[in-house]
């Protein structure tokens, strides 16, 4: 049975979704934005190394509510708004908050614009085991 989760202390959705769903042990995780639970009118934080650390933390919130952890990630989604200035930043973060050998399948993509004015959002898929 397909289960919808919304995740106390997880920041507000910022348009009509739930922070994930699952089914068969596989957890879709919602694009998460940089910005701060419980605080939805603050600005996202300046630049992309600070958004990037965000969105992780933001992330992590939604899989620690549902028991989960990075080691769990299957599959990421990355979305950037300025690619060509902002990616090897992006790289070099979220790279840090995996360890060697235990990297995610990932597509990153360039997109001409996000939510809140955002730098980046990520999204995740997950398996249970």
């Amino acid at each position: 049975m397909l289960q919808f989760h919304m995740i106390p202390g997880a920041p507000e959705p910022v348009a009509p979704f739930s922070h994930a769903t699952e089914i068969d042990g596989w957890v879709f995780v919602t694009g998460q934005m940089p910005t701060y639970p419980g605080e939805p009118d603050r600005p996202v934080p300046e630049g992309i190394e600070a958004q990037t650390r965000q969105v992780m933390n933001n992330l992590r919130t939604v899989l620690e509510g549902l028991g989960l952890g990075l080691q769990h990630v299957a599959r990421t989604g990355a979305y950037l708004t300025h690619f060509d200035a902002d990616y090897a930043v992006f790289n070099r973060i979220y790279r840090s908050y995996f360890p060697d050998g235990r990297l995610p399948a990932r597509t990153c993509i360039g997109v001409s614009g996000l939510a809140k004015g955002a730098r980046v959002e990520i999204d995740f898929i997950c398996r249970r085991f």
